[in-house]
Parts: C-alpha cells; sequence; structure tokens
C-alpha cells in the first residue's frame, strides 16, 4: 500500500508532484492552449461534487459566466482533478477546477473532462490550497493564508515553498507578515485600498490600522508610506512610539533592524530585538498571531520536527 502510494505521489516528490498535478490538469489558464496531457475520461457533469473542505469560498458570477461563454464555444480545455468520492459509488469529488466545473453548469454542458487520482484527504487539502495559490486574481492576503497553511498545516518549509511554486523566499516570507497586521488592515488589502507594499511597510508599526487609514485618507506612496512608519507615530524602533529626532534616544541600527526583519520571515512572526546600547545583554521578543503560530514556535523551540 505503501508503495502504491510512493508511485502515485510521483516517486517521493511530495509537493513537487502535487504541483505537476494542478498545472498539468490547469487551474487559472482557461483560455490557453489545450494540455498535452489528455484526460482519462469525461465524467458526467452531474456525478461529479465540489470539496466539502474547499478553501475559496467565494466565486464572481460575473468571471463565471465569462468563462462559461468560453466554454459553450470551445468546451472545458483544461481538465478537472478529481478522486473518487468517498462512499459514493462511479461519483467523483473535485480535488481542483471548481470554477471550471460551475462554469460548464452555467453551459449546460453534460459532462467535463476529468483527470483521476487516488488523493487521501490531506492531499485534497493541499492541492486546493496549491491551486488558489496559482490564481491571478488572488489577494496579498488569501495569498499570504495560503503559504501559512502549507507551512504551518503541511510543514512545508519557504525554500520548499520558493522552489516549487517558483516565487522568491522574500516574497514568501514578506507575504506571510502580512497575516500579522490587524483584521481591519487586512480587510483594506482584501478590498484594494492598500496594496501588499504598503502594508509591508506597515507591519513593524505600533498602531498600523491608524496609519494605515491616514496613508487611505492621503493617497500616500508606498515610499511616503515607509518614511511615516519608520519616523512617525507607531514606530516600533523606539521606546516611545514617536521619532527619535532630537530625543537623545538612539534609535536601533541598521543591523539590528536587518536582523528583526530576517528572524521575522523565518519564523513568520514579528520579532523585535531589544539590545542594550553598548552592553552585551538585552531580549529578543516574539509576537504570535494565532494558536498554530503558538504550536510552531513552540516546536521549533523544543528542537521538534513534524
Amino acid at each position: 500500500m505503501a508503495d502504491r502510494k510512493t508511485r502515485q505521489r510521483g516517486l517521493g516528490r511530495g509537493l513537487s508532484a502535487l504541483m505537476s498535478d494542478v498545472t498539468e490538469g490547469g487551474n487559472s489558464a482557461e483560455h490557453a492552449e489545450p494540455s498535452q496531457r489528455r484526460p482519462d475520461m469525461m465524467a458526467p457533469i452531474e456525478r461529479i461534487s465540489p470539496n466539502p473542505e474547499q478553501p475559496r469560498r467565494s466565486f464572481e458570477q460575473e468571471q463565471l459566466e465569462d468563462l462559461a461563454k468560453s466554454i459553450r464555444e470551445k468546451g472545458v480545455i483544461q481538465p478537472l482533478i478529481v478522486r473518487p468520492r468517498p462512499g459514493h459509488e462511479d461519483e467523483f469529488e473535485i480535488v481542483a477546477g471548481e470554477r471550471r466545473w460551475r462554469a460548464a453548469q452555467i453551459a449546460q454542458q453534460h459532462e467535463v473532462p476529468v483527470i483521476v487520482r487516488d488523493f487521501d484527504d490531506t492531499e485534497v487539502l493541499e492541492v486546493a490550497i496549491i491551486e488558489n495559490i496559482q490564481r491571478a486574481d488572488l489577494n496579498p492576503i488569501e495569498e499570504a493564508a495560503g503559504f501559512s497553511q502549507l507551512m504551518n498545516r503541511f510543514g512545508h518549509t519557504q525554500e520548499k515553498l520558493a522552489d516549487v511554486l517558483g516565487k522568491s523566499r522574500s516574497h514568501i516570507a514578506n507575504s506571510v507578515r502580512l497575516l500579522h497586521l490587524p483584521e481591519e488592515v487586512q480587510d483594506f488589502l482584501r478590498q484594494g485600498k492598500l496594496s501588499a507594499g504598503h502594508a509591508r511597510a506597515l507591519v513593524t508599526a505600533d498602531d498600523p490600522a491608524s496609519l494605515a487609514r491616514r496613508v487611505i485618507k492621503k493617497g500616500l506612496s508606498v515610499r511616503e508610506t515607509e518614511k511615516m512608519a519608520k519616523d512617525g507615530v507607531g514606530n516600533v524602533f523606539t521606546e516611545t512610539g514617536k521619532s527619535d529626532a532630537g530625543a537623545g534616544k538612539p534609535s536601533k541600527d541598521a543591523d539590528t533592524k536587518a536582523l528583526e526583519g530576517d528572524l521575522s520571515a523565518n519564523l513568520g512572526m514579528k520579532v523585535a530585538v531589544d539590545h542594550k546600547p553598548e552592553k552585551e545583554s538585552g531580549q529578543i521578543r516574539i509576537s504570535y498571531a494565532t494558536l498554530d503560530e503558538l504550536d510552531t514556535l513552540c516546536r521549533l523551540l523544543s528542537g521538534q520536527r513534524e
């Protein structure tokens, strides 16, 4: 049984094998040229059910209508990835491609091309998250949540994700840090009122929500936001939260700030280094946003591995 599962997952390639299934099966390239990979079969659309654990809960009706129009003209170009539906003979559950399945129903298609995989529940969720990360219309918070799930829930490292997903390690690290922002600021990102660049500048502020509102109201650029977060109210690199200019208190040097950034990126959590000037002592503060992050931190500190 173990050998059978290994063969199905690409001779032990793990995440790379799952990623291959998503890209070869198609995810967002609905209008691209047909894949060289042939579907395993054509399945009646009424025998296919969505994945109840699908991380994506909302589908824009206008986009579905556009895709349905394309399907009426060309059919479903990219096959869905499905697995046998547990407990239901001759039925299938969607692993990747629910958007295509919904659009095919609007287009009144009777059957769709599918690639059948014998994935377990964990692999189904993993593939669904990978597929979502590949979406072109993903907002920064959705992308960050996908990265975080793959790391915290499945134990993948930033380096592995960067290699398999074709992203830089710094992109993934900076993306995950956005999840430490207050919910109000995350909503601004979801709504497109703030860019990821603006949000990254606010991560290190004491009161990012108030600064975010000022950024939106004044229409500040990313550079202006960075300066405001560094010099104005909410700067975590000072003890008072105000600029140190003329206050007689030195701000943290560039090396300390760089160290904080590196530690934050590696842990995926906010890290503050308080080093006492002219001494060799100090303290490090690590802030976690969820109990899952606390569990991850405890495992790291105790030397455990999942």
